[in-house]
């Protein structure tokens, strides 16, 4: 909104410098409007001038000087503007200005804070892409939490978005969870000497052979798969375990309100023939080597510190190379922008796959596709680590932080720290209803304004609908402007943490709202003696109401009239 508004007056102002002869770079640079620390410093700040004044052979303070005389007051946008320091340029916007966002907030009502930066176009998103071979645990739920808040990010700002989940449905992992089924079905215990050697011991793998014993049928997201009760049929045993965690992991996702448009199976590259594609068509490129038995990918040659290993000895195909085919079938389906949303323990694989794309020379570009990689989740209650759950027996599930805690307290501790920095999930926090619980503090303030329009309404008094700018212009203290200020910095924190793929932008906005709220409210009444300023500020509330909800919203998180 309003930052937008001030880009196009320092772009404007460019060209009618340039068009004056009082500038002659070609071409401009694009300007970028930052926020000074201070708030004593301006509203909005711009270095352009700094970037022009050596391409301009002038002072940076002089190419500023020329920039503001064609700016002015910004057709009354702006109440003052001056240079500061070696060349920055500091905006004030008038109140009025600001007031009249709150109207425009009116008027969008629920699409406020969308914006259309991604102009509708593709990007696809994978995020959780689980070993179907338990129920998903916490670092999943980081992993889906932040993923799925990137897909609303991307679709907040304008972006076409489909989100997929890749099943990594082959491989020795998968075996393994057919060997501990199996054993089950035969009466075996983990502490038996004749439990398979990197065998699941949770009790889900009992309820899964108690499950494939009775004959039943799992739907799997796309596949029915009905048990044989064979206890020696170990191919139909791993059909149906991996049919059962797999809507497992759908029902936890579905308890997490994460949803997802496709499901890819790696098993399905091998017998669609897409991995061995993909081996011939490196084969060809000259891109590989034969070297002690093994087929060798020249990674090196696209920027990896050493070549890797595409086919081993044994004959099998190390992980990264049905990665690479997948990753080509993404791009023949026209996804231009592709994002993985993973764990920082696939940072490895990253230059890998990205050489193999490269190598297979179907026009792909480097750098493709984007990872974010989320760091390691600490579960603490009484302030002692919890390293295990009941069901799975190794580790916390996500199950169990939403059945604990409730999923809009999950959703919102798994994403409000930068995915790369590691979490601290403190369960007596996450419950705890203070303003020490970020989560509650933020729903607390929406509920809070609920409860003041109650009362409001109770006395007569209700916020106005389309309010003229005279009816609002008494919004004039530091807490009010700083309210609405606030407010209209929703659609840019929209666009910043799609694009930077860092949702704690928005819950960090959302912090700052509340808190921005409560301390308003602190120190003003709504309901005064005054009736134009009562109206007005129920007017305010509303939009902050409003605000508040729709982020929120974004991240998939409720916003509750009492709490």
């Amino acid at each position: 909104m309003m930052r937008h508004r001030i880009a196009s007056l320092v772009e404007n102002a460019l060209h009618a410098a340039a068009n004056a002869e009082e500038l002659f770079s070609s071409p401009l640079p694009a300007v970028v409007i930052g926020t000074p620390a201070n708030p004593e410093h301006g509203d909005f700040s711009c270095n352009v001038a700094m970037q022009l004044a050596k391409a301009e052979r002038k002072a940076p303070r002089q190419v500023a000087e020329i920039i503001l005389r064609h700016i002015g007051n910004g057709d009354g946008l702006l109440t003052k503007t001056e240079i500061a320091g070696p060349g920055f340029i500091n905006l004030f916007v008038a109140p009025a200005a600001w007031q009249a966002t709150l109207m425009e907030i009116e008027s969008q009502g629920m699409n406020f804070g969308l914006t259309t930066t991604g102009a509708g176009k593709k990007v696809q998103v994978e995020f959780v892409s689980a070993n179907p071979t338990g129920p998903l645990h916490i670092g999943h739920g980081r992993g889906a939490a932040i993923g799925d808040t990137i897909c609303r990010l991307l679709s907040a700002s304008g972006w076409d978005v489909t989100r997929e989940f890749y099943y990594n449905d082959a491989g020795q992992q998968i075996t393994n969870l057919a060997l501990s089924v199996q054993a089950r079905c035969l009466g075996i215990e983990p502490d038996s000497p004749n439990w398979p050697t990197d065998g699941y011991q949770g009790e889900y793998i009992k309820d899964v052979a108690r499950s494939y014993l009775a004959n039943e049928t799992v739907d799997a997201n796309d596949r029915h798969v009905t048990a044989l009760g064979d206890p020696t049929n170990l191919d139909a045993i791993r059909d149906f375990a991996v049919a059962c965690l797999r809507r497992e992991q759908d029902l936890d996702l579905k308890a997490f309100d994460v949803h997802f448009d496709v499901f890819t199976l790696e098993s399905s590259l091998y017998s669609e023939g897409r991995v061995d594609d993909v081996v011939r068509l490196l084969n060809e490129n000259g891109h590989t080597y034969e070297q002690e038995g093994a087929l060798w990918l020249r990674t090196t040659a696209f920027g990896d510190d050493k070549d890797r290993v595409m086919r081993k000895s044994d004959g099998g195909y190390t992980y990264f190379v049905p990665d690479i085919a997948y990753h080509l079938a993404k791009w023949e389906r026209g996804f231009t922008r592709v994002i993985n949303e993973q764990g920082s323990d696939h940072h490895s694989t990253i230059t890998r796959v990205r050489a193999g794309l490269q190598a297979l020379n179907r026009g792909i570009p480097q750098g493709w596709p984007e990872y974010v990689l989320h760091q390691m989740v600490t579960v603490l209650r009484g302030g002692e680590e919890v390293k295990i759950s009941k069901r799975a027996g190794s580790y916390v599930t996500l199950r169990d932080l939403i059945d604990e805690v409730g999923r809009d307290a999950t959703r919102f501790f798994f994403i409000m720290r930068k995915p790369d920095s590691q979490l601290v999930f403190d369960i007596d926090l996450a419950k705890e209803q203070s303003p020490d619980n970020p989560v509650y503090y933020v729903q607390y303030a929406h509920a809070r304004i609920c409860s003041i329009f109650d009362n409001a309404a109770e006395k007569g008094f209700f916020a106005p609908e389309h309010p003229a700018s005279e009816e609002i212009a008494v919004l004039e203290t530091p807490e009010e402007l700083q309210l609405v200020k606030l407010l209209s910095a929703l659609p840019d924190t929209v666009d910043d943490s799609a694009l930077h793929f860092e949702p704690h932008r928005l819950t960090n906005y959302l912090t700052d709202l509340a808190s921005c709220f409560h301390s308003f409210y602190n120190k003003n009444r709504v309901i005064t003696d005054d009736p134009t300023l009562t109206r007005a500020r129920l007017y305010l509330l509303k939009r902050t109401a409003q605000t508040l909800k729709n982020a929120l919203s974004i991240l998939g998180i409720s916003a509750p009239d009492r709490m």
